[in-house]
This record gives C-alpha cells, sequence and structure tokens, in this order.
C-alpha cells in the first residue's frame, strides 16, 4: 500500500488528515479480539460502515469527501465477532491504481483536467463512500454526488461490482436510496440524467413518461422492483439545478425535495464547486404515489436537510390525510468559516449543526405544518429497517460534538410515542459512528435488540466496537470489542441480519 500523506492548505495541515480522522493503510482481517464484558448471544449478523479514506493524496485542498470508499465491518455469530475492513473496488480506485497515483482533484478544487467520473459524463470521481443500503441479498455502496451504487458481499466485503439493475440504471443513483424490506423495492432519484433518452429506453422498461419533453429533466425518480429491475421512471420537473441528498417513503408514496442549497452560477462558470443559500426561495417537497407520475408540492420556510428520519401516512385530528416526514433539519445552511483563510472555509462546509424537525403535509388541503422536536444537535438517524415508511415509535440519532470538524460524542434514542429521549455519550476523546437498530434474534419490537458502534479514542488512537441495549442506552455498553486497528471517523452504516445473509 502507497503511504498516506498528509497535504497542508497554506502552512496549516488539514484536521481531516490527521488524529481520529487520518486514513488507514491496512486492509485486515481478525477474529482473535478481545472482548470487555460478554457479547450477546442473540445478537447475529453484520455490522457495516462505510466512509472515505483516501488511498492516493491529490495535489490541492484535501475535502473530507474526497476519500475512496473503504467498509468497516463487526460479523457476529453465537457471542463471537470478526472484523475486516475492505476499500470498495470502484472504477476510480482501479484506475487510480492502475497510474500509480492519484487522477482526480478534490471537489474543493477545479475539476477542469479530470477524467469523466460519472455516468452523467461529469469531471468528478465517484469514490462510493458514502452509505450503505441493504437490498436483494446484497449491500449497495453510494456516493453522495449521486454516482454508480457498487454492490458487495455483505460478509467477505469483496466488490461485486457496479450495480445495474440487470441493465436498466442507465444513469445514476443518489446517496440514500430506501429499500423496502416487505416489497422488496428500491427507492431512488437521480439529480442528473442519462446520457441520451433513447438509451434509456433500450433498456427494456417501458419509460413513456421520459418522452414527454425534449429536454432531459434536472431529477429523475425510479422504483426497482422486487424483479431486480428498474420498473417505474419518472422526471420531476425542478425550476432549476439542485442538490438534494436524501428522500423518504410511506407505504404508498414516495417524498421528494427541492431545497435552497443551489450551485453559485458565477462559481460554476470559472469551473469552481461552491454553494449558495438562497433565503428567498422556499423549500418545497415533491409528495408522488410510489409507482405514479403526478407530483403534488407542499412548500415550507427555507433549510436545507441532510437526513430524512423517517415518513408515514396517517391522519389530523379533524380526520385528514397526512403524511408525517421527520427529518434532521440544518440550523445553518450557510457554511461559515471556523478560522481565517481556505482552510477555515473548508473546515465550516464541513461543520455539522442540526436540529430534529417534524412537517406534516396535509393530502386534503395542501398544507404544511412544521415543528421543531429537539435542541439537541443531532444527525445521521436510523430506524429499525422493518419500519421504513411506517409509524416507526423509536429513532437512534448520534450527537454532534461541538468541535472543529465533525465528531459523534454519543447516541439518543427518540420515542415518537412518549416524547422522551434516552443519552449514551462515548466518554472524554472518545467519538463514535451512526449506530443502526440490530434485531436479537426473534425480536419483537423496535428496541427489542441492540445498537453496535465503531467507538475510537482520539487519546490513544485506539477502536473498539460498542454494543448497547437499545431498550436502555443510559445503562451503557453490554459488551466492547477490541479492535486490531484503528477506525478512522465515517459517514453511514447499515446492519445486516443473519437471515438476510442465508439468502
Amino acid at each position: 500500500m502507497t503511504t498516506f500523506v498528509a497535504q497542508e492548505t497554506g502552512s496549516e495541515e488539514n484536521p481531516y488528515l490527521l488524529g481520529v480522522h487520518a486514513p488507514v493503510r491496512d486492509e485486515v482481517t481478525a477474529d482473535d479480539l478481545e472482548v470487555i464484558g460478554e457479547i450477546p448471544s442473540d445478537l447475529n449478523g453484520v455490522y457495516l460502515r462505510n466512509g472515505p479514506n483516501r488511498r492516493y493524496g491529490a495535489p490541492g485542498r484535501y475535502h473530507w469527501f474526497d476519500g475512496d470508499g473503504m467498509v468497516h465491518a463487526m460479523s457476529f455469530e453465537n457471542g463471537r465477532a470478526r472484523y475486516r475492513n475492505r476499500y470498495v473496488r470502484t472504477k476510480a480506485l482501479s484506475m487510480e491504481e492502475a497510474a500509480g497515483g492519484p487522477l482526480w482533484s478534490g471537489v474543493m478544487e477545479s475539476p477542469r483536467g479530470n477524467p469523466v467520473g460519472t455516468a452523467r459524463g461529469l469531471p468528478f470521481k465517484d469514490s462510493a463512500n458514502t452509505d450503505l443500503v441493504h437490498h436483494d441479498g446484497r449491500v449497495l455502496a453510494t456516493w453522495y454526488l449521486c454516482g454508480q451504487p457498487m454492490s458487495l458481499d455483505p460478509l467477505s466485503l469483496e466488490t461485486i461490482g457496479a450495480e445495474t439493475f440487470l441493465g436498466t440504471l442507465r444513469g445514476d443513483v443518489m446517496a440514500h436510496p430506501k429499500s423496502d424490506e416487505s416489497t422488496g423495492e428500491l427507492m431512488w432519484f437521480d439529480y442528473g440524467n442519462p446520457r441520451t433518452a433513447s438509451a434509456s429506453l433500450r433498456s427494456g422498461v417501458d419509460r413513456p413518461e421520459v418522452r414527454r419533453g425534449a429536454r432531459d429533466p434536472l431529477m429523475r425518480y425510479g422504483v426497482v422492483g422486487a424483479s431486480g429491475r428498474i420498473e417505474h421512471e419518472v422526471p420531476i420537473d425542478l425550476p432549476g439545478p439542485r442538490l438534494p441528498h436524501d428522500m423518504a417513503i410511506t407505504e404508498n408514496f414516495s417524498i421528494l425535495m427541492d431545497l435552497p442549497l443551489v450551485q453559485d452560477r458565477a462559481a460554476a462558470a470559472q469551473g469552481r464547486y461552491k454553494l449558495h443559500f438562497d433565503r428567498e426561495m422556499p423549500s418545497r417537497f415533491a409528495v408522488i404515489p410510489r409507482r405514479g407520475t403526478d407530483v403534488r408540492w407542499f412548500t415550507a420556510e427555507p433549510c436545507y436537510i441532510y437526513h430524512v428520519v423517517n415518513a408515514y401516512e396517517s391522519a389530523s385530528p379533524d380526520g385528514h390525510r397526512t403524511i408525517v416526514l421527520d427529518v434532521c433539519r440544518v440550523t445553518r445552511p450557510e457554511p461559515q468559516p471556523t478560522r481565517p483563510g481556505p482552510l477555515g472555509k473548508l473546515l465550516g462546509y464541513l461543520r455539522l449543526d442540526a436540529r430534529l424537525h417534524r412537517y406534516v403535509f396535509d393530502l386534503d388541503t395542501g398544507t404544511t405544518t412544521e415543528t421543531r422536536l429537539d435542541d439537541a444537535n443531532t444527525e445521521f438517524p436510523s430506524i429499525d429497517a422493518r419500519m421504513i415508511g411506517k409509524p416507526a415509535r423509536y429513532a437512534y440519532n448520534v450527537h454532534i460534538a461541538d468541535t472543529e470538524t465533525v465528531l459523534f460524542d454519543g447516541l439518543l434514542r427518540y420515542d415518537r410515542v412518549t416524547g422522551q429521549r434516552q443519552d449514551h455519550r462515548f466518554g472524554p476523546g472518545r467519538y463514535g459512528s451512526e449506530a443502526p437498530f440490530a434485531p436479537r434474534d426473534g425480536s419483537r419490537g423496535e428496541d427489542d435488540g441492540y445498537l453496535v458502534s465503531f467507538v475510537t479514542d482520539e487519546r490513544d488512537g485506539r477502536s473498539e466496537v460498542e454494543i448497547l441495549d437499545a431498550s436502555d442506552l443510559t445503562a451503557g455498553p453490554v459488551a466492547r470489542v477490541r479492535l486490531p486497528q484503528r477506525v478512522p471517523v465515517g459517514f453511514h452504516a447499515t446492519w445486516v441480519r443473519s437471515d438476510q445473509l442465508r439468502r
């Protein structure tokens, strides 16, 4: 492996290349691990977490999102644990390995001169470093700017290859597609478009709606069916280019976002990537039947949203049909520098400051009601995956530390029914990962199981896995598993149950 050399911005070292953020070099497998406490025998499955881990240092400013995707996994079976980590073998990584060095600049630099890196023909490096979504027996590694999902084996972490959904995908997929376990469907959008409409129509899927306009759509919404093929695809009309990150589903609808954080046109004309928050533009939410074509738009206060907690269909006290959407709503969409100079601007761009927020869309009146639910700085939410699109009771979020770089210093459990919150802190100098719900064998409820999180101590660089009882986070870990190498702070995680591994 090539040694990673920390880059500097001016005379300052980038903190996203240091300490708990620094990339690791080795891909390892280890099963003779020290355990503090006892791993529950009814915890069976695999916890996987994705994140940026740059293989080669590129010239210019390093942005945390630039790193190549690396998945760290801890599998559990009958009270034993095994750790492994592997790079996501994207086309871009393979090209750079063949060249023996970087081929793309980072997102903070001009993309001029970069190779084409996305299905849309854009000169950005698709690193598949963002989320992990279990679907149809595989795990899909995705990229935050819309990329080609990479299919992984959830146990070996081998990269199977780029997922095309049996040859029907003719574009990219956003970071957070939604998998409905009860129907076998996968809902997604792309805020780019296929290179030509005719190419998508040649895929064998009848998409008459794609033929409507002479120009390509600024957003496409689609459904992968239980067949494994894209069975439905619709263009979504937008007034201009947007950068949505997430979406939501209910049992009958999908919810897409048109938010006022947009690309700065003057910067784009100069080949630079810069965001602008337009405070005069409302937030808009598209509600569309899962396999429908008619979009209803609901408006709300200007904001930006990275991540959805969940959505579900309900009824208001006066009997109106409603959709409830819970999100982590960003409180400061316009980045503010954390210190003077270029590095301060970069660090300000990455700061996370979000609050739990609820939208209620009244399907009978077309009105929107919105409410802040908590004052804690919280993000990276997850729920019991069996309850996506249904009225889930519990949400499990990370708590954002008050630090210059993005760090997760604890976990929060929200109870939708009682409104109560439970807190768990990892301890001084200890920072964790997104912690999806892991049902125990024979689980009967959304808190009848565990939360699993990678935790790294910045004081000694050691990492471990914490296992917590999801019904009582305040009790602290039921077990801790020491790891053979440090796990850098990363992005999103998923849990794959043992019964899903046997498929």
